[in-house]
């Protein structure tokens, strides 16, 4: 069984079965300001709804980002104590892989998260790889998995056509929340496969607002 947990973009969590490739449970809420306060009992709740205990819990599945520093942060944390607590495997996944993996058609687009501040978070996805499919479709169908080919980045919107370039005219999809659940069975496909994981970074893409004080100055009388 798989955990999912993201804050990236609102908070969501999520138990996957990864050897049905099925969502077992989903919680979700676009809420940019309450992550600490929701991630503990959406945790439960999906425990619960699914019929799982802790000890079931076979890895878990952190969403990196990109994201602002104080939301992301919160997941990323939650996710590892649970790992460690449960002696576990810690998997990353970019957050926005999950988005472009939600789309039906598996089409070229481009990934849009708030990054505030009047700026956005942005990914560049091809079509499907032929080298893996996600057969996680509630339906049994198969499909491609996306496939990454530029960002995450940072940009303003203003700016956002001339970063991207030659793919500015593809399709944009705009995201509020992550889907934890896709999230999870992307993890499951990679684990299935063997495709390697996100790095073990979170995604922040700028500084934190606060920072380290520096040497206090010295006075001279």
């Amino acid at each position: 069984m798989l955990l999912t947990i993201d804050t990236s973009a609102g908070t969501a969590v999520a138990l996957v079965d990864p050897a049905a490739r099925t969502v077992l449970a989903e919680r979700s809420t676009e809420d940019t300001r309450r992550h600490a306060e929701v991630v503990g009992p959406f945790l439960a709740d999906v425990l619960s709804i699914a019929g799982v205990t802790p000890a079931e819990v076979t890895g878990v599945v952190a969403g990196m980002g990109p994201g602002p520093f104080t939301g992301l942060r919160v997941g990323i944390a939650a996710a590892r104590t649970f790992a460690v607590a449960r002696s576990v495997p810690f998997l990353p996944v970019v957050s926005h892989d999950a988005v472009a993996a939600a789309e039906a058609d598996g089409g070229p687009l481009v990934v849009l998260t708030d990054a505030r501040r009047r700026e956005v978070y942005w990914s560049v996805y091809a079509g499907g790889s032929e080298a893996a499919t996600d057969r996680s479709d509630r339906h049994g169908a198969s499909r491609p998995l996306p496939v990454r080919t530029a960002g995450p980045g940072l940009a303003r919107p203003d700016d956002l056509d001339a970063v991207l370039g030659d793919a500015a005219d593809l399709r944009r999809v705009a995201s509020v929340t992550i889907p934890a659940g896709r999230l999870g069975l992307l993890a499951a496909e990679r684990l299935a496969v063997g495709t390697p994981f996100a790095d073990d970074e979170p995604l922040y893409l700028r500084d934190p607002d606060v920072t380290m004080p520096g040497a206090p100055k010295r006075v001279r009388s």
